[in-house]
């Protein structure tokens, strides 16, 4: 736990439904469980922090040195498809690369499975005369002309994110910075992600889909980091900010801003980290850690005291998993915690389609309106 020692440690777990708090002071535990405050979820950790100060209103306090997070709001956005208005912007020939996949289905015989929609519908997908070879070298150079009216076309079609991916960049990412930074000079406060930036690998088709994930809930994530910074703020100027990654690890704001996918697994992950300490303490090697939230349900493995690892795991059709059999959501190659996520939580809302099949989720009711058990 990383913290000066100056003052107390604060740790919120903002889920839809309820947050979560502790307070570590002078080796005491203090904790708190309240309703989330959508939209504005800083809202609840500002009562959080009073009622675990013990203070009738937001005053500065310098009992307040660290503040550490877990959220759901990444995975929940994708989940729940309440993501942000994305663009792709890809290698000419390649526009359908999101389209068609890896050709996986994780059922092979199920005639009512149907295909997670692409994030990036086709209309938003565009296409750029470039082309690096499989050694690095410029096949097509790219035309600064040409991105400029691609920045103009983005900006008609009114989107909040552009994710740019672009063939062979793995090997060589001339280009992709290049459109890059441009699109983030012509299209100011619209969210602009390169794949090599976040996962400068070969295989095409996960590598875009990881892009495209950031870019989908970059501002969101973005538009949630500032309240909290600003909530939090009130109470102490400076207060060190941490917040958890999928892989179990901290990282900063500005860390979290930039590669929004890595907080994918975000809460989860935070809870499978505690499960693992506390089967530690109890000398248990192999532990299932269950995690129910109001808008999904988690279990990992811990096995040798250590929680499994993967570098890749699927989100979308109602749920995150690294063993789906493939095909059944958006891949995401980044390092996490090995979490089997159903978007089946404590509020998950009952529907009923229109052939009349009924349904359980991935919707929650949430905190607002909130579940019928309140």
């Amino acid at each position: 736990m990383e913290h000066s020692g100056l003052g107390g440690v604060v740790a919120a777990d903002i889920g839809g439904t309820f947050t979560d708090m502790l307070l570590a002071e002078g080796g005491t535990l203090r904790s708190v469980k309240i309703p989330s405050s959508p939209p504005r979820f800083g809202q609840a950790i500002t009562e959080g922090i009073k009622l675990l100060l013990g203070l009738d209103h937001v005053v500065e306090t310098d009992r307040l040195d660290t503040f550490l997070h877990g959220a759901t709001v990444a995975t929940n956005a994708l989940l729940e498809n309440k993501g942000s208005a994305t663009a792709l912007v890809t290698t000419k020939g390649f526009r359908d690369v999101l389209e068609i996949g890896r050709t996986k289905r994780p059922t092979v015989l199920s005639v009512r499975w149907r295909k997670t929609p692409p994030l990036v519908p086709r209309h938003l997908r565009f296409e750029v005369t470039e082309r690096i070879g499989g050694d690095g070298s410029i096949v097509t150079p790219c035309s600064v002309d040409e991105v400029r009216a691609l920045a103009g076309m983005l900006r008609s079609a009114g989107v909040d994110s552009v994710a740019v991916c672009f063939i062979n960049s793995y090997v060589n990412p001339e280009h992709e910075a290049l459109v890059a930074s441009i699109l983030r000079q012509e299209l100011p406060g619209v969210f602009v992600t390169a794949s090599t930036e976040i996962v400068p690998e070969l295989r095409e088709y996960e590598r875009t889909s990881t892009t495209v994930v950031n870019g989908y809930v970059g501002p969101v994530v973005g538009n949630y980091i500032a309240e909290i910074q600003q909530d939090i703020e009130v109470f102490r100027a400076g207060a060190r900010f941490r917040i958890m990654q999928s892989n179990g690890g901290l990282t900063g704001p500005d860390g979290a801003r930039a590669e929004p996918v890595r907080l994918i697994e975000s809460g989860p992950a935070a809870g499978v980290t505690a499960a693992t300490l506390v089967a530690r303490s109890l000398g248990e090697s192999r532990v299932l850690a269950f995690d129910m939230g109001g808008t999904t349900a988690k279990v990992s493995l811990i096995e040798d005291f250590r929680p499994a690892e993967v570098m890749e795991f699927e989100v979308g059709a109602g749920m995150n998993s690294s063993h789906s059999g493939g095909g059944g959501g958006y891949p995401i190659r980044v390092p996490s915690v090995d979490i089997v996520e159903v978007g089946a939580g404590g509020g998950s809302i009952f529907w009923i389609d229109a052939a009349g099949q009924p349904h359980v989720g991935p919707h929650s009711a949430g905190a607002v309106p909130g579940p019928v058990s309140y």
